[in-house]
């Protein structure tokens, strides 16, 4: 099976909203290129640690994506987007 993605909904709203548009046309255009159609979305991502244990990240520039990889529907849901230092904060 191939994998997909889709944001939740509150990181899309958030993602809308605090990323500028050329940004988010960017990490679209890298998680259809990289992600979409996948069979291991993992080789491009690493997995965090600590609270965030169950998560992974994927970096885009200056950019990351948490993620969370439900293998069971074989979709990569998407928790948050935003700049390295904003992004692990609650």
């Amino acid at each position: 099976m191939k994998y997909t993605w889709r944001f939740n909904e509150k990181a899309f709203k958030q993602f809308k909203k605090e990323i500028d548009r050329p940004v988010q046309k960017r990490i679209i255009e890298w998680l259809d290129s990289h992600i979409e159609g996948s069979d291991d979305p993992r080789k491009w991502g690493k997995a965090l640690e600590g609270n965030l244990g169950t998560f992974w990240r994927y970096r885009v520039g200056s950019y990351r994506i948490l993620a969370d990889i439900q293998d069971h529907m074989f979709t990569i849901v998407i928790i948050k987007a935003g700049k390295r230092n904003d992004i692990y904060k609650r």
